[in-house]
């Protein structure tokens, strides 16, 4: 199924969309088992009883997962409730080796929080976050590598997860790529994840619906599984739209169904029909008793939080007199932001000069994706003030903006 060209939805139809979105916590090992989550490992070696589901194997919570899901919640404006609830949801696949995967369903971690963003036709505006809960992740299931054959690769069974679930809040595909980038900013910031969607660390389902302009019901959904760039949503989602309006336009009905997105031809196709909540059969895992975090635990993860994105953009406009698209440029990427600030102590607080020169060439690490600058920051300070002093104070804080943020 191939969608037509276009940007919004126009011809008197108003698109619906809503996220899942599934992050990768940044833990050494797995939510239930003392395995590795390291990435790249042989196929198959990082297992043991626990993430094979073998019979008489315990699961174990990971503390520093659940710390990683706690901050992550409320760095996106959550109510963390004390006491959650584990399920199993259950499913048939040959990458799921128990035949469910422990999740969380009536009881999850955190609700009723909102990430603000800049929509390109709204302006600023909120997402709802609905929900955020905690889960394992599956294994692979690889089609490339033997002819006419499925591999199946249980490296990434029980690597921790959170699921961040939204409203149905986004009115064109440009809008949900915009939110998705501001949430990878914050995770990332936060030291959450290393979002890294090449490595399958920050993974999108999204559902898609249209409606006539005007209407308030929602029209029948469809989901768009497991896209894993940001210019894929918007691609998947924007020939999902144009084959849902062709089709009502037809005179047809929309199924609800789950679709896959082919990158290589820009198209979706079936791959089964849209699973209710009721199909899963949830039910609380009889291995695991009740979450139950104190107020204290909560309140130390909300110390481990770090100034985010939105509050150092208003604090580098006022403190340094930015323009809102170079607070936007330096505050987009932790380590940029970190580099900026460590020029600005090493003595260009007070010349406009290499202030303005450092948010040049911070925007250009920005833009080819430098993680580290090379040029240490007392030298961007020095060379205003002909090397001296700056330069000293910069060699000390030159490991504090290379380092990513970690809770």
């Amino acid at each position: 199924m191939t969608g037509r060209a276009g940007g919004g939805g126009g011809g008197g139809w108003e698109t619906v969309i809503g996220l899942e979105t599934h992050v990768q916590l940044r833990t050494v090992s797995k939510m239930f088992c003392g395995c590795s989550t390291a990435f790249g490992a042989p196929p198959n070696t990082n297992v043991c009883p626990v993430c094979m589901g073998l019979p008489g194997a315990l699961p174990v919570p990971n503390e520093q997962a659940l710390k990683l899901a706690v901050r992550a919640a409320l760095a996106l404006g959550c109510t963390v409730h004390p006491r959650s609830v584990f399920a199993r949801k259950n499913y048939f696949y040959p990458d799921l080796p128990k035949g469910y995967q422990i999740s969380q369903f009536e009881q999850p971690l955190a609700t009723h929080g909102a990430l603000s963003y800049l929509s390109p036709d709204r302006g600023l505006i909120p997402a709802t976050i609905v929900r955020l809960h905690v889960e394992e992740d599956a294994g692979k299931s690889l089609h490339d590598r033997f002819p006419k054959e499925t591999a199946i690769d249980l490296n990434r069974c029980g690597v921790p997860l959170i699921e961040i679930v939204t409203g149905p809040d986004f009115r064109s595909p440009s809008e949900a790529r915009r939110y998705l980038q501001t949430l990878k900013q914050v995770l990332e910031y936060a030291g959450i994840s290393d979002c890294d969607m090449e490595k399958g660390s920050l993974r999108v389902d999204a559902n898609v619906s249209v409606r006539r302009t005007g209407e308030t019901a929602l029209g029948t959904k469809t989901e768009v599984k497991n896209i894993n760039s940001f210019a894929y949503v918007e691609k998947a989602l924007t020939v999902e739209r144009d084959r849902q309006i062709a089709l009502l336009e037809g005179g047809g009905v929309v199924e609800q169904q789950t679709l896959l997105y082919d990158s290589k031809t820009n198209s979706v196709r079936p791959q089964r029909s849209k699973e209710e909540s009721h199909d899963y059969r949830y039910f609380p895992d009889p291995d695991l008793p009740p979450l139950v975090l104190t107020e204290e635990f909560i309140a130390e993860q909300q110390t481990h939080l770090p100034e985010l994105p939105a509050k150092k953009r208003e604090r580098f406009a006022a403190q340094h007199a930015l323009s809102v698209a170079d607070a936007d440029v330096l505050t987009s990427d932790r380590a940029v932001a970190d580099y900026y600030e460590a020029v600005v102590h090493a003595g260009a607080e007070d010349t406009p000069g290499p202030a303005a020169r450092a948010t040049r060439r911070a925007g250009a690490a920005h833009r080819v994706g430098a993680r580290r600058y090379v040029e240490p920051a007392g030298r961007q300070a020095g060379v205003r003030r002909g090397g001296g002093a700056g330069w000293g104070a910069a060699q000390r804080c030159r490991g504090a903006r290379a380092r990513p943020g970690r809770g």
